[in-house]
């Protein structure tokens, strides 16, 4: 378990997160913009790395098992 101290801090971190107050700010459309932008951004970020460690390695055995399929077809003997 959690020693005393952290206890109290946790407990009192959480109060004062609950406990705030409205900014009161304007956030305009560039910002606005700008946000959306980065999302966007960070997202396509995600899928281009999922791509680009999952699909062009299995692309590549693919290309692989295909082409060593080719060679045992022209290899065998015609009859």
């Amino acid at each position: 378990m959690l020693r005393h101290p952290t206890r109290i801090t946790l407990l009192l971190c959480a109060i004062l997160a609950l406990y705030t107050t409205p900014a009161l700010a304007y956030v305009g459309p560039g910002a606005g913009l700008t946000a959306i932008g980065t999302m966007i951004a960070v997202i396509a970020a995600l899928v281009l790395a999922v791509i680009g460690f999952i699909w062009y390695p299995l692309k590549r055995v693919m290309r692989r098992k295909r082409a060593e399929r080719a060679t045992d077809d022209s290899q065998k003997p015609s009859e």
